[in-house]
């Protein structure tokens, strides 16, 4: 048997993944719900690491970064005014660097994304965050309909076990299936934060 292609390949629509010098890097959802909330994701610090090394590394390259911020409700998952509703020390946002905050898992979905995305004018994104398999997985698909270019990091996303009737289909084949997927059709996606810089 051949080895397999992406639909990108198959479809002539491939492109190289994108650099930080001309993206903007899109962090979705870094949140302590993720840390010591009710979805606390076994990946979470080796990802949390990548996603740090790569706010740094786009603030010295002077690429805009996008925050996004998971409302939830009150007493609940993702509490916005409680501790598991903030974004992660370790991501937190400089002043003047944009947080969009949703209620959906697609980050455009009822927000202002789209509109800040086309005022930075650029085309690529770079995409890392939480989890793999929901939130991440549709924001890259809803940008391929906007137009945009994804790039996603593999080590500096991460998600969690997922039960599946009888059985627990354990977070890092749930990852690997949903960058599999995504790498099909709609998104560039490299290791780690060395192939983006």
């Amino acid at each position: 048997m051949p080895q397999p292609q992406t639909l990108l390949q198959l479809s002539g629509r491939a492109y190289a993944p994108a650099k930080l010098a001309n993206a903007t890097l899109l962090v979705i959802d870094a949140q302590e719900e993720y840390r010591s909330g009710a979805l606390a994701l076994p990946g979470l610090q080796p990802a949390l690491e990548q996603i740090r090394s790569l706010i740094d590394a786009a603030r010295h390259a002077g690429a805009p970064v996008v925050h996004v911020r998971h409302l939830g409700i009150s007493g609940g998952l993702f509490d916005p005014q409680g501790l598991r509703g903030q974004i992660l020390p370790e991501a937190a946002p400089l002043a003047g660097e944009p947080v969009v905050e949703k209620r959906l898992p697609n980050a455009f979905a009822g927000t202002d994304l789209h509109d800040r995305l086309q005022e930075l004018g650029r085309l690529d994104l770079i995409v890392c965050g939480f989890m793999t398999h929901s939130s991440v997985s549709t924001t890259v698909r809803a940008a391929k309909d906007y137009g945009y270019r994804c790039t996603l990091v593999e080590r500096a996303c991460a998600t969690r076990d997922l039960p599946m009737g009888d059985a627990t289909l354990d977070a890092e084949q749930v990852h690997a299936i949903e960058m599999a997927i995504l790498a099909d059709n709609f998104a560039a996606c490299v290791a780690d934060t060395s192939a983006v810089r």
